[in-house]
């Protein structure tokens, strides 16, 4: 889902009102960096899906009334507030999907039951005990002051850092997984306030909070997730204009504090990256392996609150020969721009083309 802020707004009604609802742009994302697109380009070789991660997706985005509709080449993605249904269309296949919004929610509930039922079973498996651990959330909006120019617009930026934060009571060591979205938001363009509005009474329907960050599904199944997602929204609703460029990271952190903006610490070229994280990012890093396990974000990285035996001191010439270890790590890191805004909406872009198949969810798994 996309970026939104939340407001209290009517409801429009009337033909001459439903008209002002038209909007469409262009948004045009990419994966741009991060030990996951090192892992895709890898998969590349043997699968022809993964190779094509890293070159850009381009999608009209439209709205009419309470309606909206994201087309790219491969996919139609409908949403349908007054039928509370999200049609999916694969054009190549010439078949589609039909989802209600109670059959959303009862996927999202079942996703994080079975992500629960996973970290016990893992826990069970490694015959330790579970960790006594606190998670806590922290979500933060700020204003850096910077401005430059999006695609022939002056933007300013505005970055927003989220941290889900688990700190062992045994041992004080603390890890977060970490998202940080930088924003540059040009002055408000009319007709995008519908985008705002039309997500508002989306998270209304689905009684929780929808942004280009995160689907909530992610984080349904952690503790304290609510009070975390309620804090976002309340940071986003700060944000003035149009978010006209966004880059979005998703990864680790040791020490608590925010994942680096990309303006404040670009990546290297993505040929420069490792294919897989290094050692200092995961192996020697157990803190930063504590978080993703314990969260069952990244599984596989190692165990928080297991029983660890204390590292030996450090020699002096153990101090010279280990530079110092990393304390965050981007796992990805992705680029979305928004362009070619217009009142017009075509019509047809809310109706599946005829000769097309539905087909069950099931039989499009």
């Amino acid at each position: 889902m996309k970026v939104v802020t939340f407001g209290v707004l009517g409801i429009l009604v009337g033909a001459s009102l439903s008209l002002h609802a038209d909007f469409t742009y262009t948004e045009t994302t990419q994966m741009t960096g991060g030990s996951m697109l090192g892992l895709m380009k890898m998969a590349g070789t043997f699968s022809k899906q993964a190779r094509q991660v890293g070159e850009p997706t381009v999608s009209t985005v439209s709205i009419q009334g309470n309606r909206m509709a994201h087309i790219n080449t491969d996919r139609t993605e409908i949403i349908d507030l007054d039928a509370e249904t999200i049609t999916n269309i694969d054009n190549s296949k010439r078949q589609y999907t039909v989802t209600t919004f109670a059959e959303m929610k009862q996927q999202m509930q079942a996703a994080a039951e079975k992500a629960k039922a996973q970290q016990q079973k893992t826990a069970k498996s490694t015959q330790e005990q579970p960790a006594d651990t606190d998670i806590k959330f922290q979500v933060h909006v700020r204003s850096t002051g910077q401005s430059r120019e999006v695609a022939g617009l002056n933007a300013n930026e505005s970055i927003l850092n989220m941290n889900m934060d688990a700190t062992d009571k045994s041992s004080g060591q603390t890890g977060s997984m970490a998202i940080t979205n930088d924003m540059w938001l040009a002055a408000e363009i009319p007709g995008y306030d519908e985008v705002r509005e039309f997500y508002r009474k989306f998270a209304l329907k689905m009684g929780t909070v929808f942004t280009g960050a995160i689907n909530p599904a992610m984080l349904a199944q952690y503790q304290g997730a609510s009070q975390g997602m309620a804090e976002m929204a309340k940071e986003m609703s700060k944000l003035q204009g149009t978010p006209v460029l966004q880059v979005m990271r998703m990864g680790m952190t040791t020490d608590g504090k925010p994942l680096p903006a990309a303006s404040e610490a670009p990546l290297p070229p993505a040929d420069a990256q490792p294919a897989t994280p290094t050692a200092g990012e995961v192996a020697q890093q157990s803190t930063s392996a504590a978080i993703a396990s314990k969260l069952g974000a990244f599984g596989g990285l190692g165990g928080f609150g297991h029983k660890k035996k204390p590292d030996p001191p450090p020699t002096d010439s153990d101090s010279e020969a280990t530079p110092a270890q990393p304390t965050s790590s981007v796992l990805m890191e992705t680029n979305t721009q928004l362009t070619s805004f217009s009142r017009t909406v075509n019509a047809s872009s809310f109706i599946v083309p005829p000769g097309f198949k539905e087909i069950s969810q099931k039989a499009s798994n």
